[in-house]
């Protein structure tokens, strides 16, 4: 991490890597969503050497996962980018795939100091990358905006250090602490302001996760409905251990424009299974957990193998709570909504999540329209 100066300030240097660094993890994150299963880096290529800095060039991930961050920023600032300074917000991988090691492009480029915000875990890379640089003479500089870089890449991180996607729980809750009630149909407990924020972090996720039960009470859609996003709308996952999930509910009626996803345990029904698939429903089966259900760690690790790095989970408390008690929870978002006061008797908080929100670190909260949004994080 960087070094501070005098009173906690930083030397001019370090401030002009950190201005930098900043705009590469937000061009990162503008493709957060649509790069899985790869990292969506942000990369940014800057002339250092005249009066003061110049941007050359910007990139980030293209949709698909390909061309990388650097290649993209890279091309764009072609001969200029000899001499200058590469900003990226993960290391630049180092190793075969479908597309030629992004640290030997950078090495071509002529680029003469990297500034890496964070070291790419995956195995393949793992260091391997920044040394590349480092043989071929070129300067790196490797922490800059790390705590950042990491919560943009916690998918990715994730899914190689745990073998699952990073979940991050949303949950809605009246001021009294209710999340629905028992009987009388489903609270609107948010209003537009702060449901159109939620529709944005569904769009920047890999996937929407929920229960067969808030499909059964909610026929909910679960997709991305701002103008002009309707396009990101991301996988749709269910939970459903018995296949309950109606072959005429929205979402597997809309299987084929939304790729929709369900997990059921190992012994469920066929003949279901059948009226979903010819809908375009893919169905996933894993091993039950003692009480015949799902197996939450087995589910998102199968999940992980097929790509997912980042889950938006909006299933209600009962799903919480077991993610809560199987430690899945990577990022917490409760929001408390004044539009539904007075009313429910689901309790939004259940007791294994409230032991576990004793292990996450409360990191930001904002007022959105009337509502207000807080965060929390696994360390």
């Amino acid at each position: 991490m960087s070094a501070s100066g005098p009173r906690g300030a930083l030397p001019e240097a370090t401030l002009q890597d950190e201005c930098f660094m900043r705009l590469a993890v937000t061009l990162g994150e503008r493709n957060l969503g649509l790069t899985w299963p790869n990292p969506s880096v942000g990369a940014v290529v800057v002339d250092e050497r005249g009066g003061g800095p110049v941007i050359l060039a910007q990139g980030a991930t293209q949709p698909g996962g390909r061309p990388h961050a650097e290649r993209v920023a890279l091309a764009a600032a072609g001969e200029r980018a000899r001499g200058a300074t590469l900003y990226v917000s993960l290391e630049p991988c180092s190793h075969h795939g479908k597309t030629p090691p992004c640290a030997d492009a950078v090495v071509e480029s002529g680029v003469l100091r990297v500034v890496s915000a964070l070291e790419d875990p995956d195995a393949r890379v793992a260091g391997l990358g920044h040394n590349r640089l480092r043989e071929a003479g070129i300067e790196v500089s490797v922490g800059c905006l790390a705590g950042q870089a990491f919560r943009a890449h916690r998918g990715h991180i994730t899914r190689v250090a745990k073998g699952r996607p990073a979940v991050t729980l949303k949950l809605a809750r009246t001021t009294e602490g209710f999340a629905g009630r028992r009987s009388g149909g489903r609270l609107m407990i948010t209003g537009e302001t702060a449901n159109a924020r939620v529709h944005l972090m569904r769009a920047h996720a890999d996937a929407i996760m929920v229960g067969v039960g808030t499909v059964l009470a909610d026929d909910p859609l679960l997709n991305v409905r701002l103008p002009g996003l309707e396009g990101r709308s991301p996988i749709r996952v269910i939970l459903d251990s018995h296949l309950r999930t109606p072959a005429a509910s929205r979402v597997a009626a809309g299987a084929r424009e939304i790729p929709t996803w369900i997990v059921a345990a190992a012994e469920a029904p066929v003949e279901p299974e059948q009226a979903l698939k010819a809908q375009g429903v893919e169905i996933m089966r894993v091993a039950p957990d003692a009480d015949g259900r799902v197996s939450l760690p087995e589910a998102l690790a199968l999940l992980g193998t097929r790509g997912l790095t980042r889950i938006f989970c909006e299933g209600g408390p009962g799903l919480a709570d077991a993610l809560a008690a199987s430690d899945l929870i990577d990022e917490l978002l409760l929001v408390t909504g004044r539009s539904a006061r007075g009313e429910g008797d689901v309790p939004a908080l259940g007791l294994s999540l409230q032991d576990r929100m004793d292990n996450l670190d409360f990191v930001a909260e904002e007022q959105i329209g009337r509502d207000l949004f807080m965060f929390w994080e696994k360390p």
